[in-house]
């Protein structure tokens, strides 16, 4: 049985994914606000797998609230912008399988994780280890990469794309893992690094501050 993924978490089927899903909705009353930092990651990451994530999200998700049923019995999952406004949204159609773009899109970030990682690590090695936001010192323990100072990954990834003629020019590897495949053409993946290390601008934040930005 193929293993299903939301983010980085890996789940045995992908109805197992959906009950980790719905042990959140369910652990919650309605009306109240998703304020356990685990369930809110996984909210987060398994609204990016939506068709329509970016109309979703907006300018950036503030919050999710336990919304009261819009038709039958079952309650669902409300968006609270960072502009105070909302939107639900359906967790069934975020565990729809991903489309060719949103694969794509996943092996792209596998591609340049190293050089994430990489600025990271000189941050930490330069003793700058404090928000582009806050200006606050940040714990090493409580701190994010973000594309939030420039344009966004879904920005780079799609005009990387345009450059080499459209996301199915982008070849990936089999996988039974979908999303988790890499570039076929080794070449071409060496040109998207490049490509990111130029146009890429990140920064540090804290969990709180990132969980407020868009998803970039």
């Amino acid at each position: 049985m193929p293993k299903f993924w939301i983010g980085p978490r890996e789940y045995p089927s992908k109805k197992a994914a959906q009950e980790a899903v719905r042990d959140v909705l369910y652990g919650y009353s309605v009306g109240s606000i998703v304020d356990q930092e685990a369930d809110h990651l996984l909210l987060l990451d398994l609204l990016d797998l939506h068709a329509e994530a970016d109309i979703k999200i907006g300018v950036g998700v503030e919050a999710f609230v336990i919304a009261p049923p819009l038709q039958g019995p079952y309650p669902g999952f409300e968006v609270i912008r960072t502009d105070g406004t909302r939107i639900d949204f359906s967790y069934l159609a975020c565990l729809k399988p991903p489309s060719y773009r949103q694969q794509v899109s996943a092996a792209m970030r596998v591609e340049v994780k190293d050089d994430v990682s990489a600025y990271f690590t000189s941050r930490v090695a330069a003793n700058t280890l404090v928000s582009d936001e806050s200006r606050r010192e940040l714990d090493i323990t409580d701190t994010h990469v973000s594309y939030y100072r420039g344009p966004s990954f879904a920005e780079l990834a799609a005009a990387f794309t345009e450059e080499v003629g459209g996301w199915d020019a982008i070849k990936l590897t089999t996988s039974s893992d979908p999303g988790r495949g890499q570039f076929t053409d080794r070449s071409l993946a060496e040109r998207w690094r490049k490509y990111h290390q130029e146009h890429a601008v990140l920064g540090l934040l804290s969990s709180q501050e990132n969980l407020r930005r868009p998803r970039r």
